[in-house]
C-alpha cells in the first residue's frame, strides 16, 4: 500500500509487510511529485498523476474555495526498480485521475484540453504564476473528458488514448475513474466543471456500462450535497465513496450497495458506535479505501518512518 504526506517531512511512503519506505518522486525530468496513484493489478508498478495547482477564495460566495490544476502529467514508477518515467508530457492538456482495469491491460485517466495555453508565448506558458492566472480567469471553461490507453506489460509501453465518456460535449467535467472488479462498469464522478469535485455540489456518482455503452448517474446513491471520491469494493456488489450530505460542510464516507442490474441503492454513513459522533466530528473524512487486511505496521512505526530524513530515499528518472 501507500499514501502521501506532505509538509516538510514529505513524499510518497511504500509499505511492503512490515517495510516501510519514504520516497521523494521530484526530480528535474517530470513536472512535480507525484499525487493520485494507481496500482498495478499484477505488478509492483504504479502510475501517478503529477499535478501543479492552486487555489482562488471568496467573500461573497457560500463556496469559499476553488482548486485548479494548472499543469499535470502522468507518471510511471517501477517500486521495485525505484525508476520513474513520463507517461504523458503535454504541456496543453491537463491529464489526472489514473486507474487500470482489472487486467492491467489498460489505463483510464481524465484529460483536459486548455486552448488558451496554446495562444500563451513561450515564457509564459512555461510559467508557474502565468499558467495558474490563465486557469483561474477561466476556471469554469476547464471540462475533464474520461479517457483510456492500451498498456503493453511486456515492453511498459503505452498506446494511443481512446475516448471513453464525452463529459466536454454534456457541458460537465468527469474526474475519479474507476473500474468495477469485474471489468464492466467505469465510475466516475460528475461536475460541471473542474476536477476538485469535493468542493462543487453538482458533483454526484455516474457509471457507463462497459458492455453496453449505457451512461447514467446513480440516483439513489446521490445527493444534493457534494459526493465525490469512491471506490469498488472487492467483489463489486459495494461502494464507498465521500459526501458532505449529513451538513454541507465536511466530508464523510458514505456506503452503497451497488446490485447486479448496474444499480446503486440508497447510501448510508459509515455506521459509528455512538451516531451523534458524525455529527461532533468537526474534521473531514475523505479520500475512502477499502481493504481485506488491516495496516500492518503500527502508527509508531508509520511515525519513525516519515520522520526518518536519512532513510527517505529518491526515485531515480528513467525506465
Amino acid at each position: 500500500m501507500l499514501f502521501h504526506v506532505r509538509s516538510k517531512h514529505g513524499g510518497t511512503v511504500f509499505i511492503e509487510g512490515k517495510n516501510i519506505r519514504r520516497v521523494d518522486m521530484k526530480c528535474d525530468s517530470v513536472l512535480g511529485g507525484s499525487v493520485y496513484p494507481a496500482w498495478h493489478p499484477r505488478q509492483p508498478w504504479v502510475v501517478f498523476s503529477s499535478n501543479k495547482t492552486g487555489q482562488a477564495f471568496r467573500l461573497n460566495n457560500a463556496q469559499k474555495v476553488e482548486v485548479v490544476d494548472y499543469d499535470s502529467d502522468l507518471l510511471f514508477y517501477d517500486v521495485q526498480r525505484n525508476k520513474l518515467s513520463n507517461v504523458f508530457r503535454t504541456p496543453a492538456v491537463m491529464e489526472t485521475f489514473p486507474a487500470w482495469a482489472p487486467d492491467g491491460s489498460r489505463l483510464y485517466y481524465c484529460a483536459a484540453p486548455f486552448p488558451k495555453f496554446d495562444t500563451m508565448s513561450d515564457s509564459a506558458r512555461l510559467s508557474d504564476d502565468a499558467r495558474q492566472d490563465a486557469v483561474l480567469d477561466a476556471y469554469r471553461e476547464v471540462r475533464y473528458n474520461v479517457m483510456s490507453v492500451p498498456f503493453d506489460a511486456r515492453t511498459r509501453t503505452f498506446g494511443a488514448p481512446r475516448l471513453e465518456v464525452d463529459c466536454r460535449t454534456m457541458g460537465k467535467s468527469g474526474t475519479l475513474p474507476r473500474i468495477s472488479p469485474d471489468g464492466r462498469y467505469l465510475l466516475i464522478t460528475l461536475g460541471d466543471f473542474g476536477q476538485f469535485h469535493i468542493w462543487h455540489k453538482s458533483s454526484d456518482l455516474w457509471v457507463k456500462d462497459l458492455k453496453t455503452g449505457g451512461f447514467y448517474p446513480l440516483r439513489a446513491a446521490n445527493s444534493p450535497e457534494v459526493d465525490s471520491y469512491h471506490t469498488w469494493s472487492s467483489n463489486g456488489r459495494w461502494i464507498v465513496f465521500s459526501s458532505r450530505r449529513l451538513d454541507g460542510n465536511f466530508t464523510r464516507p458514505c456506503i452503497a450497495y451497488f446490485d447486479r442490474n448496474g444499480q446503486a441503492h440508497k447510501a448510508f454513513l459509515l455506521p459509528q458506535e455512538d451516531p451523534e459522533h458524525n455529527w461532533l466530528r468537526m474534521k473531514s473524512y475523505n479520500v475512502p479505501e477499502l481493504s481485506r487486511r488491516p495496516v500492518p505496521v503500527s502508527p509508531e512505526e508509520l511515525r519513525r518512518a516519515i520522520y526518518d530524513d536519512a532513510a527517505a530515499g529518491h526515485a531515480e528518472f528513467g525506465k
